[in-house]
This record gives C-alpha cells, structure tokens and sequence, in this order.
C-alpha cells in the first residue's frame, strides 16, 4: 500500500486532525526509515524529473495551487503518497488519507458532507488521497462524482494499475492523469546516501561499501520504499552487533561500522518481484513472454517465464498461453509443438509446482526455437471473415447427410465418391458451396515442416479440383 495514513474524519469545530498535512505526525526513532525520509518539499523529490521540471504540470499543481483532481499512475515506491501530501500541503488544506482496502461508501460520503461543511463555513479546501484506486468497486468510484465535479473535494487517487482499465471514465474526464516512472540506478543511489547520512535517517552512523550500495540499488528495482527498507533492515544488523559487541568488550564510540555486502544479504533474501496478477503487470509480462517465444529468442522467454513463476502466477494460465501460442505461431511449422505445449498442461495438472516448472520451461524453449508460421491463425481469421460477410452457400448435394429415411429422395449423398476406393485416396469432387470454389485460405510458409506442405498442397488441390497444372 502506497500510504501510511488512516482514515480520519474529525467533526466540525473539533481539534485539528493527527493527519494534518500541516501538521504531520513528528517522525520518532520506531517510525520505518522511508517514512522519516519522505520528502518535504519538491526539492527533496527524488526522480519524475517529468513532472516536475519547470513549468511541467504536477510542479504547477504544488507550486501554483490550482485545484485540480489528480489520478497519480505507476509501480509502487514512486512518490504517490508523498505528491499527495505536497498537494495537500498548498495553502493549509485539510487532509484526508483512504484506503481503498478498508473504506466503503459510508466512508467516503462521511468525507465527503466533512469536505463540504469545512469549504462552506471555513473556505478549507479538502484534499482526499485515496490509495489503490483502483479496488473501489464501480459504486465507491461513483459516489465521488459529484463531490470531484462541484471540487467539494480535491481527489488525489494513487493506483499502481493502467487507470484506463481501472478507473470508471467519468472520474477519468474530471481529473488529470499523471503516470510515474520507476525510479533509476542513479535515483536510488542518491536517495540511500542521502539516508544514510541525513539526521532523519542513519545520520551517518555507518558506511556503506560500494559494493553494498550496488546491491541495495539492485534490489530496489526502482522502488524508493523497498530501497529504503532494505537499507534499514541491513543497517539495524550492524548496528546492533556493534553494539553487542562494544557491550561485550566495554568499548565506546570508536570507528563507524561498515555495513557490506554480506550484511545486505543477510537483511534481504529475495528481491520481491513486482507483478500484480489482476493487473496490467499481468498483461504486459505475458505479452512480453508470448512476443519473445514469437521472436524466436528462448533466453527472454524464459526471464518472463520466470518473473511469473516467482511472483506465484497461476501456473495453468501459463500452460494455457503456451497450447494458444503452439497453434498460433507455431503451428504446423512444427507439428510437434501443440502436443509438446498439450503435455506440459497435462504435467502441470497431474504434479502442480514446484516440479511442473520444468516442463513448462522445456516447452518455451521448444515453442522459441521452433520454426515458425501463423498460416493457421491467417488461414481461420480468413474463412470467418467471409463467413460473417455471408459466404454460406449451400453444402453440396452429394455433401449431405444419407442416413436418415427419405434421405436419397432429396438428393443428399447421392453421387458421393469415396476418397479410399482410389489408389492415391484422393480424387476430383467438390467439396466447397459453389460460391467458395477454388478460394485458397490455407498457404502453407517454406518454415520447417510446412515446407513439405506447400509442395504437396498445390498437387492436392489440382487433383481434388480437376484442374490441371499451370
């Protein structure tokens, strides 16, 4: 969650709320690191150089006061709760923390009549921050309409979902879209050390090794909060053995602790993949998995593989992506692959994970180095497109069904030739309506196997037609 405040709601005339944003809670030696480093001014931002370089539109927002709605879309530990508290900051609002997760209609309609007697008898605008927007259901994103379009409320809303799939296009139209960017190396270096030296922080009460910086900045992947919480985690492992080991020995003050490598390891075992499966992390790594097996590049393929195994994907979705792609790109290129992609769904059904990684990644590497042809899909997408603009012509006569009474008297199945009474089991007859005679919809590609196919199909398609050869 990209907050740390609660819900607070105080009655009209009562003492000014904890949550203040004028008046935020003071930071004590408990309160987590990222919390105590969160920026105060625009100055102290670190990254979105994008919006917030001169004259761009979140610094007009802060710095200019102008009472616009603000939808703040990105990853996680890019700055959506401190800008919320920036914006909240502009000319002593009043500030008001939901989260999505535990806040319902009631909620929001308490807010919203606060919000409403504040302006009309304070001239106190108020800011709502709601974090992880994108969990209100259509009805909660609905009740703040009316309070968004008359600005009884000014919404500052974080989702770290697409806000086009999540968000209702009525709140869309009446606020300003705003998408932040994972931070970079350099951003997150800049932050640590400014961590580990500022008097909110570690105020240098260690060093930190090159080599252990790097790897804090590996580990936050661009996320400030997950930088900043593996630091604290390393840094309160060296600085309690010290102090252990000074109480041991009866030393005092001497050189500072180095925190090293070995320390962050020990803090963090594992970077945690960012990946929400409802959202559109979801989409955008299957697609980049599905278009690398596509590109015929099994090293990516198996790197997205892995993120969604990490990050505890469904491994039946996974399957299921793979059968679709072996028809799909594949095909009969290499008729193997829709068996080999078929057996890996079996596996992950019958042994479930851990073991059904295997196969899933032996089929990915199958599907990625396979040849490649979408002849199939193009040859499907073809035959239902006339058949939607009305190519439906009548099934021939000789076609029909002949087992019922009566059949023969219609017509139906009289004059049927059978393919294996011939030699070669293929011989001249029509088999499309006669408005579809002669229309080709499968053309074979010179990939793989399909190379055989598209020297066999032209003979075929003489002798089944009684043409002869150009």
């Amino acid at each position: 969650m990209d907050t740390d405040g609660l819900f607070d709601l105080d009655g009209f005339g009562a003492d000014e709320p904890a949550e203040s944003a004028a008046a935020p809670p003071r930071p004590t030696a408990s309160t987590p690191l990222a919390v105590r480093m969160r920026p105060r001014t625009l100055d102290e931002v670190v990254g979105q150089g994008h919006l917030l370089r001169p004259g761009a539109p979140l610094r007009r927002l802060v710095e200019g006061g102008a009472a616009a709605s603000v939808l703040l879309y990105g990853p996680p530990g890019t700055g959506k709760t401190t800008i919320a508290r920036l914006l909240a900051g502009v000319g002593e609002r009043h500030f008001v923390a939901l989260s999505a997760l535990s806040s319902g209609v009631k909620e929001l309609r308490a807010v919203i009549d606060d919000a409403r007697r504040r302006r009309d008898y304070r001239g106190q605008q108020t800011v709502l921050f709601v974090d992880e927007v994108h969990r209100f259901s259509k009805t909660q994103q609905d009740a703040l309409l009316g309070a968004v379009e008359d600005r009884v409320v000014l919404l500052v809303a974080a989702t770290t979902e697409n806000p086009s799939f999540s968000v209702v296009s009525p709140l869309l139209s009446r606020s300003l879209v705003l998408q932040l960017q994972s931070l970079t190396e350099d951003d997150v270096r800049a932050l640590l050390r400014r961590a580990v030296t500022d008097p909110r922080g570690l105020g240098d009460a260690l060093r930190v090794t090159d080599e252990a910086e790097d790897a804090l900045v590996r580990l936050a992947a661009g996320d400030a909060r997950r930088a900043l919480t593996a630091l604290e985690a390393a840094a309160d492992g060296v600085l309690g053995e010290r102090g252990a080991a000074d109480a041991d020995t009866g030393a005092g003050a001497g050189e500072r602790p180095e925190l090293d490598i070995a320390a962050v390891e020990r803090a963090v075992t594992e970077v945690a993949v960012r990946y929400d499966r409802a959202g559109d992390q979801h989409y955008d790594v299957i697609s980049a998995f599905i278009k690398s097996i596509r590109g015929s590049d099994p090293d990516a393929a198996l790197h997205y593989l892995a993120r969604m195994l990490v990050a505890g994907e469904d491994p039946r979705f996974i399957a299921r992506r793979l059968m679709v792609h072996a028809s799909e790109d594949v095909g009969l290129a290499d008729p193997t692959a829709l068996p080999a992609a078929a057996a890996a769904a079996q596996v992950v059904q019958l042994v479930g994970l851990p073991e059904c990684r295997l196969a899933l990644a032996q089929v990915t590497v199958h599907l990625a180095t396979a040849p490649k042809s979408n002849a199939i899909i193009t040859a499907l997408g073809e035959a239902e497109a006339q058949v939607r603009a009305g190519a439906v012509g009548a099934v021939p006569a000789h076609l029909r069904d002949g087992h019922y009474a009566g059949a023969q008297k219609l017509g139906n199945a009289v004059g049927y030739r059978y393919p294996h009474d011939v030699p070669d089991g293929v011989l001249a007859q029509q088999y499309p309506p006669d408005e579809l005679v002669g229309v080709d919809y499968y053309r074979p590609t010179n990939r793989g196997a399909e190379r055989a196919l598209a020297e066999r199909l032209p003979r075929l398609r003489r002798a089944v037609r009684g043409t002869r050869p150009e």
